[in-house]
C-alpha cells in the first residue's frame, strides 16, 4: 500500500496503531484483534499488511478457522475470513447458485471486465463451456506439449545456459524466468503469437510485467474503504495509478490479436463465435448478459485466461524450487525417479511421460498446498445464509476465503501441516493420493474447478523436470524469500538462485 493511501485513513490511525503495537508486542501468541471504536481492526491489518497472509492463517487458527473482520464505521469493508473445509465445500458445491462472485468481486476486480474470472450465472457457463470444448479437443494436448517443449529448448535451456557460462553474477531471479516461460507459453496458446519473453537478453516486455504489479492492488482494495480508491483512481495517484497502466498495458497488447492486425488464435475464433451466436441470435436476446463489444470481450477473455496461465504456473514452480532446494533428499527422489521413468526419453517428452512422475506430482501437490497461488477467494451469497460453523452472513456479504490458510491448519493436515514431504500424496500402491478440493482448494472447488488442472500439471512437470535433471540449482545465500501480500501469492523479492551443469550426459 503506498503513502498516499495512508494519507486517507482517520487521523486517529497513528496512534491507535501505536496502542495496537504495544499491545500484540505483549502477547505471545497472535490473537483475535481489537475492535476499536470508529476504525473497527484496521490498525492490525494496516500493521501486519506486509505478512497479510501468514497473519490472516494465524487468526484463522486461533479462532478456530473462521473470523469475523471489522472495518471502520461507515466503510462497507466488514468481511468474513474463513478456511474451514466444511465452509468451503458449502460455498464451492452444496450451495454453490447462491455464492456467485458478487457485485463487489466484480467491483474490486474490475480490471478483468467480462472474462471467466469476473463472470457469473450464463456468461460464467458460456465461458465454460468454450473453454472445456477447447481443452477437451483431441489435438489440444499435442499442441500443447509442442509448445512447452519448444519453449523449454528454444527458451528455457539457452537462458539457463547462458547463465552457467558467465562467473560473478549476483543471482539469477527464477520466478522472473518462470514468468516469462508461462506467459510466452499462455500468449501462443491462447492468441496463437509468441512474444519471446525468454529470451538471453531477458527483453522488458511490458505487459508481461504488468501482471506482477496488478495483483498487490487489488488485495489493498479489499481493505480499502470503496470511496477513497475510487477517489485515487479518478486523481490517477498510489496503487490505482498503477493499476490504470496496468490495464493500459494489457488493452496494448491484446487488442491488436483481437482486431485483426494479426489474426485470431484457434480459442480466440472459438470465443468469437460464441459472441456473436449469443449477442445476435434473436432466439437468445433474453439472455442478460452486458458486454459491451466482440473486442472488449475478446480482450477480457484473453486476459482471464493468460492470467491464470502465466501467475498461477509460475508461482507454484517458484515455491516448489524454493522448497526442494531446503529439503535436498526430496530433490534426490526426484531425480531417481526421473532416472527410471524418463531415460532416453528427453527428445520426445510428452503428456503421457508426465503421469509417470509419482514422486514429482506429489511435491507439485505440496508446492501448491503451502502456497496456492491464488491466496484467496471472494464470495458473496445471493441470499442470506447459514455457514456449517453456524456463522450467519447476510445478502451480498462479503466473504473471503484463504485458501493459503487451508493448508496450514493442524485440524485439515495435522501437526506436520508446515513440512514439505511430497509422500503424503503418495499411496500404499505407489499412486498419486487424491484429496478433496474442499481440503485442497489450489484449483478452486465445486463447479468452478479450474479447467486448466491437468495442462498446468504437464507444464509444470515438464519444466521442472528439465531443469531438475540438467542443473544444479542453489538459493543465493541471505537472499530473503517472503510471499508477497497480493492475490497472486509470488515470492515478494523473487528466487535468487546460482546454477551448474549437472556432471551427467544428457539422454
Amino acid at each position: 500500500m503506498g503513502i498516499l493511501e495512508y494519507l486517507f485513513i482517520i487521523p486517529l490511525i497513528v496512534l491507535l496503531q501505536l496502542i495496537s503495537y504495544v499491545l500484540h508486542r505483549r502477547r505471545r501468541k497472535p490473537s483475535e484483534p481489537t475492535n476499536w471504536p470508529l476504525i473497527g481492526m484496521l490498525p492490525f491489518v494496516l500493521l501486519n499488511l506486509r505478512r497479510a497472509h501468514d497473519y490472516i492463517t494465524e487468526v484463522l487458527n486461533e479462532c478456530g478457522g473462521t473470523f469475523h473482520f471489522k472495518g471502520p464505521l461507515f466503510c462497507n469493508i466488514d468481511m468474513l475470513f474463513t478456511s474451514d473445509p466444511a465452509n468451503i465445500h458449502h460455498v464451492f458445491s452444496r450451495n454453490f447458485s447462491n455464492y456467485p462472485k458478487g457485485p463487489e468481486f466484480r467491483k474490486i476486480f474490475d480490471i478483468l471486465g467480462d472474462g471467466i474470472f469476473g463472470a457469473d450465472f450464463e456468461l460464467w457457463e458460456i465461458h465454460r463451456k468454450t473453454t472445456l470444448a477447447q481443452f477437451t479437443n483431441p489435438d489440444f494436448y499435442n499442441h500443447l506439449e509442442r509448445t512447452v517443449w519448444n519453449k523449454v529448448e528454444t527458451g528455457l535451456f539457452p537462458v539457463l545456459d547462458d547463465f552457467c557460462k558467465r562467473e560473478g553474477r549476483s543471482g539469477l531471479d527464477l520466478q522472473d524466468i518462470f514468468q516469462r516461460f508461462t506467459f510466452d507459453n499462455i500468449c501462443k496458446i491462447i492468441l496463437d503469437y509468441d512474444p519471446c519473453s525468454l529470451r538471453v537478453e531477458l527483453p522488458d516486455v511490458r505487459c508481461e510485467k504488468a501482471f506482477s504489479v496488478v495483483a498487490e492492488p487489488l488485495l489493498h482494495r479489499h481493505v480499502i474503504p470503496e470511496t477513497i480508491w475510487k477517489l485515487l483512481r479518478w486523481l490517477r495517484m498510489g496503487s490505482e495509478r498503477k493499476l490504470m497502466e496496468c490495464s493500459e498495458a494489457f488493452g496494448e497488447f491484446i487488442y491488436p490479436h483481437c482486431e485483426g492486425e494479426r489474426g485470431l488464435g484457434v480459442m480466440m475464433r472459438a470465443f468469437e463465435k460464441v459472441y456473436y451466436y449469443y449477442y445476435y441470435k434473436e432466439e437468445d436476446k433474453n439472455i442478460n448478459i452486458n458486454v459491451n463489444s466482440l473486442r472488449e470481450f475478446l480482450k477480457d477473455t484473453s486476459l482471464s485466461l493468460m492470467f491464470a496461465g502465466r501467475d498461477t504456473t509460475s508461482t507454484c514452480l517458484t515455491w516448489l524450487f524454493w522448497l526442494i532446494a531446503q529439503n535436498p533428499t526430496s530433490e534426490m527422489k526426484i531425480l531417481e525417479e526421473m532416472e527410471v521413468q524418463l531415460k532416453h526419453k528427453w527428445s520426445f517428452f510428452t503428456a503421457q511421460h508426465s503421469h509417470d512422475l509419482v514422486y514429482l506430482h506429489g511435491a507439485l501437490c505440496e508446492s501448491l498446498r503451502l502456497f496456492p497461488p491464488v491466496a484467496l477467494e471472494h464470495k458473496a451469497p445471493v441470499q442470506p445464509d447459514i455457514l456449517p460453523t453456524g456463522h450467519h452472513l447476510h445478502r451480498n456479504a462479503k466473504l473471503i476465503i484463504s485458501f493459503y490458510s487451508v493448508g496450514r491448519m493442524e485440524t485439515v493436515w495435522g501437526k506436520d501441516c508446515l513440512e514439505f514431504k511430497p509422500e503424503r500424496w503418495i499411496s500404499p500402491a505407489g499412486k498419486i493420493k487424491h484429496e478433496p478440493s474442499y481440503k485442497f482448494p489450489a484449483f478452486n472447488a465445486g463447479p468452478r474447478t479450474c479447467l486448466g488442472k491437468e495442462m498446468a500439471f504437464i507444464q509444470m512437470k515438464m519444466v521442472a523436470a528439465a531443469i531438475i535433471y540438467h542443473y544444479n540449482v542453489k538459493l543465493v545465500e541471505g537472499h530473503p524469500v517472503s510471499p508477497r501480500d497480493s492475490i497472486i501469492l509470488q515470492a515478494r523479492h523473487g528466487l535468487k538462485v546460482r546454477l551448474s551443469k549437472r556432471n551427467q550426459v544428457s539422454v
